[in-house]
């Protein structure tokens, strides 16, 4: 196996433009979850994979075809002999375990460590985060080499995550911390996806929109004689109202709507016009 410690120009910036800790997998087990990882990694931003020990020694096929489209982070992943070796060029350590093994460190949730990471990142420092093997996770000797540790909440009755699952959890808080805005997948066609109701190509429709929609609906319907009896009119009306204002309605819905009632009252009245 060979060992280097050689980390120069290995990190790269993700979608906010940082560049993104280094994840060390110690004593991994299984070539496949070696491949999950890299995938969720590259998912989130990160790309430096840095393997200890892997027990089925590597380059690894079943790592190779489990990782798809970050097959590139895999077959760039640099192997280790000591865990010492792997950490040797980093500034700043996080070790994940299920429980602080009575060490006095700092303690973070994914979303924590992943903003101070960040903040550790923008000033230039080297991180790591390291994930131990399928079986027990990291030993005591290992986690003492990190500055503080991550934990996630967990069901207490099931703590156990799978190796890419908890480097997936760490990786999408990574890419959170620095764009917490931006969703999905960026194409020439359309731009970062944003929370809430999206309205390509039209806005939020203005009162005026709305109250031309309402005299034009409320007058068909009290010419099919919907809006009966009439004591009743006002709170139907109200409620027909309601339901208008909690769609949100875009300015193209108005004007859906509008053509919706003029063609039922052209149907009515038998007019082709």
């Amino acid at each position: 196996m060979m060992e280097t410690s050689d980390a120069a120009g290995k990190q790269t910036n993700d979608r906010s433009g940082q560049m993104g800790p280094s994840i060390v997998l110690v004593e991994p087990q299984l070539g496949e979850n070696i491949g999950f990882s890299a995938r969720a990694m590259g998912n989130f931003g990160l790309r430096d994979l840095r393997l200890v020990a892997p027990r089925d020694g590597w380059p690894n096929n079943k790592a190779l075809a489990a990782a798809a489209v970050a097959e590139p982070i895999v077959a760039e992943a640099r192997v280790f002999d000591t865990l010492e070796a792997a950490l040797a060029d980093c500034n700043y350590v996080v070790a994940t375990t299920a429980r602080p093994r009575e060490m006095v460190k700092p303690v973070f949730s994914p979303e924590t460590a992943a903003s101070t990471l960040r903040t550790r990142t923008v000033a230039g420092v080297r991180c790591a985060v390291m994930f131990g093997g399928e079986r027990n996770g990291l030993n005591n000797d290992a986690i003492v080499l990190a500055d503080a540790i991550l934990t996630a909440p967990v069901d207490p009755s099931f703590a156990s995550l799978s190796l890419p699952q908890a480097v997936l959890l760490f990786s999408y808080e990574w890419l959170k911390s620095g764009n917490p805005e931006a969703l999905g997948r960026v194409t020439a066609f359309d731009g970062p996806v944003r929370e809430g109701l999206a309205t390509p190509g039209t806005v939020p429709a203005s009162r005026a929109a709305l109250f031309g929609l309402f005299d034009h609906l409320e007058g068909a319907l009290d010419s099919a004689g919907f809006l009966r009896p009439p004591e009743k009119r006002p709170a139907m009306v109200r409620s027909i109202r309601n339901m208008f204002h909690r769609m949100e309605c875009t300015e193209q819905d108005v004007r859906t709507w509008r053509g919706i009632v003029s063609a039922f009252t052209r149907r009515a009245t038998g007019s082709k016009g």
